[in-house]
């Protein structure tokens, strides 16, 4: 190439690299010929060759060496069939034909990608706090103005953008204590028991990773209901910890019987040390909301078996049926009285992205954890600095949840207006959902009492499960893909939830606009009947 060998060194690497290909792959390398060209002897060619050959070594990272927790994780939320579904959309924009137009994701509740408007007020808050150039628009309302201003002057240099304390903006933690003290009838809420998190989610993850600990027979064991909402059994499988099944009672609109966390949890102490108990209510998948008695029932459960309280509430706002009624886990502990309040460790959570709001994208949430011993607070403020703290931003959209307009502000008339319609849309889409899923044949679907999602019990034929067999998929997971594959229905097959043997599910938000949902349900009908008449 009218270079010698010395001509690629400092700073000539990528030259050498260059020439190297070339003599791999038995060519000469091209470039500016110089008069008296020089020759590359048989030690330049093997330097050359040693180099490519450095160029191209063996990754670090692989499947092999990568760590073991991390590839035992499974998210069926955002799984192999939520995959296949952007493929098809990817397909759709070429213009590949179809049987349908478009894909409708109704895998995971998002709502406003569903179409649900967002709060007002809300956005105003944030968008004051964002560009605080507009506190002197005329177009925000004076009580939009004044939290936003409460919150900047809450933040280094009152701008959203700097850092927070970990456990997040103080005077944002008093209004999350006020809102609880607010919702459970004056029980009393302390500040410094608030932490701010990334979403329900990061707070979860934060005490589990607190909690366990232990090896062999003393690993600690975490029991989850089944069905059960995926992040639990992902942070427990990275975590490295026992995941502990207790089931919920499908004949009886998915209840917890206190028998069969007793049955659960003997079982376990053979393997493991069962320490931790997560609830949730409502219910994800399953939309149960559980009565009084029930929670005072394992209130109790847990103070007997010195067990870890996991109160997972985000759906909290949203509850459907007639007669049932969110208790906080809270609340019914403070009632219980001091032996139980004063001792039972519980760990709550709520967020910004459930309820009326549907506001993922901003990752706001809290949990409030009380009974805690001292030195563990410690440990756990430590904790949560590691990630610093939690978006700012989201912090803001939760202290709107937290404290929203009153009766006598400006804004009150609408924000009431619109938190109103959204959950009385989502009661007549829980409604319209169980009635058209139970004119199903080979579907049942419990009430929807709360939350936003149906988790229908669907009939699979023998023919069918063998050709899944045969495929190396579960039963619903055949089912579902091939829902996906000829109407552009996603949902989430039932086994990444957890199911009894034998039984088959998946799960639906009930989120689309009710019309798109018509249409959603009447497709699901016609595909299974189909499938039905195919398979049977």
């Amino acid at each position: 190439c009218g270079r010698g060998p010395g001509d690629c060194r400092g700073g000539r690497t990528d030259m050498a690299l260059r020439c190297a290909a070339s003599l791999a792959a038995g060519r000469q390398p091209r470039g500016p010929r110089r008069e008296g060209t020089v020759r590359w002897s048989s030690a330049a060619k093997a330097s050359a060759v040693k180099i490519n050959e450095k160029a191209s070594r063996e990754k670090i990272l692989t499947l092999e060496s990568m760590n073991p927790q991390v590839k035992a994780v499974e998210y069926a939320v955002r799984g192999p069939i939520v995959l296949k579904a952007g493929e098809i959309e990817k397909e759709l924009r070429k213009g590949i034909k179809k049987p349908f137009t478009e894909v409708i994701k109704a895998n995971i509740g998002d709502a406003h990608a569903m179409g649900q408007r967002p709060i007002t007020f809300l956005r105003q808050v944030v968008a004051l706090c964002t560009y605080p150039n507009l506190l002197d628009s005329p177009s925000f309302p004076e009580d939009a103005k004044n939290r936003a201003r409460r919150i900047l002057q809450g933040c280094g240099g009152n701008s959203l953008g700097s850092y927070t304390a970990s456990q997040g903006i103080n005077c944002i933690r008093e209004d999350v204590a006020s809102y609880i003290e607010r919702r459970d009838g004056g029980v009393p809420a302390d500040p410094d028991n608030i932490y701010l998190t990334t979403g329900a989610s990061d707070g979860i993850s934060a005490i589990l990773k607190i909690l366990i600990s232990g090896g062999g027979k003393s690993r600690t064991g975490v029991m989850i209901p089944i069905p059960q909402y995926p992040l639990y059994s992902a942070a427990i499988s990275e975590l490295d910890a026992i995941q502990v099944n207790y089931y919920l009672d499908e004949e009886n609109c998915w209840a917890l019987n206190v028998n069969e966390l007793r049955r659960a949890l003997n079982e376990a102490k053979a393997y493991c040390n069962p320490k931790v108990l997560c609830i949730i209510n409502p219910g994800n998948p399953t939309g149960q909301v559980q009565n009084r008695k029930c929670i005072e029932d394992v209130i109790h459960f847990a103070w007997e078996e010195k067990l870890f309280l996991l109160a997972d509430e985000v759906y909290q706002d949203n509850v459907y049926s007639e007669g049932c009624q969110f208790h906080s886990f809270k609340k019914i502990l403070y009632e219980m009285g001091p032996e139980y309040y004063n001792n039972v460790e519980l760990a709550s959570f709520h967020s910004t992205s459930k309820g009326y709001m549907g506001e993922c994208g901003y990752r706001g949430g809290y949990m409030e954890v009380i009974n805690l011993h001292p030195e563990i607070k410690g440990q756990l403020v430590k904790l949560l600095s590691v990630r610093l703290c939690p978006p700012v931003s989201g912090q803001a959209a939760m202290d709107i949840v937290v404290n929203p307009p009153v009766p006598g502000e400006e804004s009150y008339a609408q924000f009431i207006k619109e938190k109103e319609s959204v959950l009385n849309n989502l009661a007549k889409k829980a409604k319209l959902t169980e009635d058209m899923f139970n004119k199903i044949p080979g579907v049942h679907c419990n009430p929807l009492q709360g939350a936003m999602y149906a988790f229908p019990r669907i009939f699979i034929p023998s023919k069918a499960i063998e050709e899944a067999e045969a495929h190396k998929m579960a039963p619903d997971m055949f089912y579902c893909m091939k829902l996906l594959e000829e109407t552009g229905i996603c949902v989430v097959p039932g086994s990444g939830f957890g199911q009894r043997e034998g039984t088959y599910h998946f799960r639906m938000t009930i989120l689309p606009p009710v019309e798109k949902l018509k249409i959603l349900l009447e497709k699901v009908k016609d595909f299974h009947i189909k499938f039905l008449e195919k398979y049977a």
